[in-house]
């Protein structure tokens, strides 16, 4: 369905203030470096973290959550159980999960497991440009060209990966939202591009990841579109005014998590970002 930029406003509200008032729990499979910060970023939201590393605990989780968040960053040999089954979990219950393709490409038990993530379509992807563009290749959703990614790092522009977050976004049936200096969200129809952020995001570690996580804890409340762009816009208008706060990285992390407690409805909403 095409909205208009006050509709996707009022919903973005709309999110915000139930993710406040109800406190949803968004479980999370994440990067080992990253886990303090996304469960921080998840607080400071309104909502609830919980940690998940075993394969019947990842299940467990699948049904007590609306929503779960999966990282494929740190890879430690249990996961090649547990990101398969609590996925299919998911699936199954057609819960909106956001998955983070972190460091596709590398090793061949990430591959693995990413390939397989295509079956349960997750209702949210969240990655930079070249780990989008690489995932659409691996899941076969477009003809792309090869990506280049080195390590967790892009070396391709949200501009080049647009298209490929198109396309995973009609394949999946949900939502893309792609992290660079400015953002790109779509669900195949409705396409927005989200500006604001700080300079200092690639300084700390864990800046996308939680990210993916605070899109878990907005989908719990809110269809998928509408959930990436919610925690886009607040990370956006929270990082803006941490980097005006602080005197560093150490700082800003500090003052990030500050502003996105204190960051109302009306805030995110009025986050800029144009559509297509």
């Amino acid at each position: 369905m095409k909205y208009s930029k006050n509709d996707i406003q009022e919903k973005i509200r709309k999110a915000v203030n139930d993710v406040r008032t109800q406190n949803p729990m968004a479980p999370s499979i994440t990067n080992s470096v990253t886990i303090n910060l996304v469960a921080n970023a998840q607080l400071a939201v309104g909502g609830s973290a919980a940690m998940v590393y075993l394969p019947d605990e990842g299940e467990g989780m699948a049904e007590a959550a609306k929503s779960l968040y999966i990282n494929a960053g740190t890879m430690i040999p249990v996961y090649g159980e547990t990101l398969p089954r609590t996925a299919r979990r998911l699936s199954k219950l057609s819960r909106p999960w956001v998955l983070d393709p972190v460091g596709i490409g590398l090793g061949g038990l990430r591959t693995e497991l990413l390939t397989s993530m295509g079956t349960f379509r997750p209702g949210i992807i969240r990655g930079n440009a070249s780990e989008i563009i690489a995932l659409a290749g691996l899941w076969n959703a477009a003809d792309v060209q090869e990506s280049n990614v080195r390590g967790v790092d892009s070396m391709d522009s949200v501009e080049d990966a647009r298209d490929a977050a198109d396309a995973l976004a009609l394949f999946t049936g949900g939502a893309v939202a792609v992290s660079g200096a400015d953002d790109y969200v779509t669900d195949g129809v409705n396409k927005v591009t989200a500006h604001g952020g700080s300079k200092f995001f690639p300084m700390i570690t864990g800046a996308g990841c939680s990210l993916g996580g605070v899109m878990a804890i907005y989908a719990c409340v809110a269809e998928p579109f509408i959930a990436a762009l919610t925690a886009v816009n607040i990370y956006n208008i929270a990082g803006q005014r941490a980097e005006k706060a602080c005197e560093g990285p150490g700082s800003f992390q500090v003052h990030f998590l500050d502003e996105l407690y204190r960051s109302t409805p009306d805030d995110v909403a009025g986050s800029l970002f144009d559509m297509a």
